[in-house]
């Protein structure tokens, strides 16, 4: 219900704008909220609000923060007019983007249906999931051959087979998918992988007296998960993994959503995967292509500040709390994320109707 209400709500505080430059985005915002309530017909006109108020809104900071970043559903028309005559590539994230959050990260299964709108979308555009997450850990959840996959936040990417000449060969392998069809390996944090392994021993073994924390191998990063420690515990655990990485010195460390991600210290994250793929796609400098990048966490926000930098594209945000971003347009969770791609998978571009 709150979502409704807020879609209710945003109508109205847009109907007391008297900026014509909102215009458009109001006339999506009711079309929206229309769609909500019934299936869409090109021909309805939007439906009546004049008995709501922005007071029925659970919180007017996330209201505001909308008018900075609209659902990517109500201005669904608008990003693919931006989009049309380019070629579009789409880059996901998976937790808490194409699946919820979830207690065991071992369970984080995606659903049959988003599953079906990612191959959709695949079907019609290049696709790339880029996860915290090992590659092959995120190839079990997906199962689709038709995408190319980052994992480890892009040091392990399993692209196309086209190498690029702007990226050290030593790094690049040719490989085989489980088709075997060729395509690249490009793993740019491959000479840590001997001190990653000599983390996650000396970690295991200094953290098994914390209750609940867990500590997940992501081959060229480590995820130590504390969303089941007890909170009085958070601190003794944080202090012994920074104590530990004062050893390994070639290592830092980031929080993520209750979890603190150890990574190698290069110059590498997924907005350098983003450019990479894009790279061996041929869409290196091009003024041709129209990324959209889908994501919740905060390492995120790289590939948002690439594609915001290159000044096309679209960088989505998922969530339903007002947070500081470079996204430009917002998707409340994964039931979200599955419309939009739904919708994509559908889009006719103009003049080919």
């Amino acid at each position: 219900m709150r979502i409704g209400r807020i879609c209710e709500a945003i109508g109205r505080w847009f109907d007391r704008t008297e900026d014509s430059n909102n215009m458009n985005t109001l006339s999506l915002f009711a079309k929206f909220r229309k769609d909500r309530v019934e299936p869409h017909n090109s021909d309805d006109h939007c439906i009546p609000t004049d008995h709501l108020d922005v007071t029925d809104v659970e919180d007017s900071k996330y209201l505001n923060w909308l008018k900075e970043h609209p659902s990517a559903l109500t201005v669904f028309q608008e990003i693919m007019n931006a989009a049309n005559g380019k070629q579009i590539v789409v880059f996901l994230d998976y937790d808490g983007t194409l699946t919820p959050i979830v207690d065991d990260p071992e369970k984080a299964f995606m659903s049959p249906a988003m599953r079906s709108a990612v191959r959709d979308v695949a079907k019609k555009f290049s696709t790339a999931i880029i996860s915290g997450r090992s590659r092959d850990k995120v190839y079990g959840f997906v199962k689709l051959e038709e995408l190319y996959y980052a994992g480890s936040h892009g040091m392990d990417i399993k692209g196309p087979v086209t190498q690029s000449m702007s990226y050290e060969c030593k790094y690049q392998t040719k490989a085989l998918d489980h088709q075997g069809n060729e395509l690249t390996i490009f793993q740019p944090a491959q000479d840590f992988l001997p001190s990653i392994k000599e983390l996650l021993n000396r970690l295991k073994k200094e953290t098994c007296d914390i209750e609940g924390v867990f500590i997940e191998d992501n081959r060229f990063c480590l995820s130590v998960h504390y969303r089941h420690v007890p909170e009085n515990d958070y601190a003794a655990l944080e202090k012994i993994i920074k104590s530990v990485l004062e050893e390994y010195p070639k290592f830092r460390m980031n929080f993520g959503k209750k979890v603190m991600e150890l990574k190698p210290s290069i110059e590498w994250n997924k907005g350098n995967a983003v450019l990479y793929l894009l790279d061996t796609l041929g869409y290196a400098n091009s003024s041709d292509v129209f990324p959209i990048f889908i994501g919740d966490d905060k390492t995120d926000e790289d590939a948002f500040k690439v594609i915001r930098s290159s000044k096309q594209g679209c960088p989505i945000l998922v969530s339903s709390i007002p947070r500081d971003t470079r996204a430009l347009s917002s998707l409340q969770d994964p039931t979200e994320v599955e419309s939009f791609l739904i919708r994509l998978a559908n889009w006719v571009p103009a003049g080919t109707q």
